[in-house]
């Protein structure tokens, strides 16, 4: 490198046939180009494949078990849904006007079924039943009258003893006439039974003094036995008649009764009654209402064996 480069000589013309002739030159191979560094990618780890679902098929699903609620879990349900309980206010007003409807109707059925006997009747008899409950109103509005009149006499009278004795005496007579101990007179009707074919029995007979006694009879005389609280029926051993009290009794059998003469009259003629029964016994009954009627049987009255007045 350091020797100094000589001057090209010009070439010749003869020179250059003269040289051998040079190989073809080679085409210029390109200088290869080195590739440049690619870096490297990066370590990538394997992503781990969930492992494959197997499918179910609808045999499959419609093969599997169903899961069921335990009995355990439903009751622990239903307990929790009904206790404690919700109830609102507009739930309980409700409920309350429901129970105010089904009394309501329950009480109306009640009475339909009350009055459904009476459906049947006739006008006349209905009539008759309403003169009837009439007439019970007045009693007991006058019974009622008498004894708060008594109340106040005793309240304002200034010998209280004398009255209250006075008083007394009344009731003792009263109660006389009710144990058959004194004779009753007043208002009332005479019932007779004519019976030529023999078919009223003693439970015939207690029917009327039953009727009799509820439409207000205060005294009451069949035959010339007196009817009071322990008088009983039987028939005769020998086929005819009535025992009352133990006294034989034949038909005709006449009823001497005080009372009020508009109410004992309809309550022994009301439909299916005493009146009717008779009838279908072939039995007449005749009904006769005076304004004075006399029960003048007396009773003998008889010890108590068993009953005593309770100490106050």
């Amino acid at each position: 490198m350091s020797e100094e480069k000589k001057p090209q000589e010009p070439e010749r013309p003869g020179e250059a046939e003269a040289e051998e002739p040079k190989a073809p030159e080679q085409p210029e191979q390109p200088e290869a180009v080195e590739p440049e560094a690619v870096p490297e990618p990066e370590a990538v780890e394997p992503a781990v494949e969930p492992a494959p679902v197997a499918e179910e098929s609808v045999t499959d699903r419609q093969s599997a078990p169903i899961p069921v609620a335990l009995p355990s879990d439903g009751r622990e349900r239903l307990k929790a849904a009904l206790w404690p309980p919700r109830v609102s206010r507009g739930q309980l007003v409700v409920a309350l006007l429901l129970f105010a409807l089904g009394l309501a109707l329950a009480i109306q059925v009640r009475s339909t079924n009350d009055h459904s006997q009476l459906r049947g009747a006739r006008q006349e008899d209905l009539v008759r039943i309403l003169d009837e409950l009439d007439g019970r109103q007045q009693r007991l509005q006058f019974e009622k009258t008498q004894l708060e009149q008594n109340l106040a006499q005793l309240e304002n009278s200034s010998n209280q003893a004398k009255e209250a004795q006075e008083q007394t005496r009344k009731k003792a007579a009263e109660l006389g006439v009710l144990a058959g101990t004194e004779k009753a007179a007043g208002p009332g009707i005479v019932l007779t039974i004519d019976d030529p074919q023999g078919q009223v029995k003693a439970d015939m007979l207690l029917d009327t003094l039953q009727e009799l006694r509820a439409a207000g009879a205060e005294a009451i005389q069949i035959n010339d036995v007196r009817v009071v609280a322990g008088t009983y029926f039987t028939d005769n051993a020998s086929g005819g008649g009535v025992r009352i009290d133990g006294k034989s009794v034949s038909q005709p059998f006449r009823f001497t009764v005080v009372g009020n003469p508009q109410d004992l009259t309809p309550a022994l003629n009301i439909p299916g009654g005493v009146v009717r029964s008779l009838e279908k016994q072939q039995a007449r009954a005749t009904i006769v209402q005076q304004q004075k009627v006399v029960v003048d049987a007396l009773a003998t009255p008889r010890p108590l064996q068993y009953g005593k007045p309770a100490a106050k």
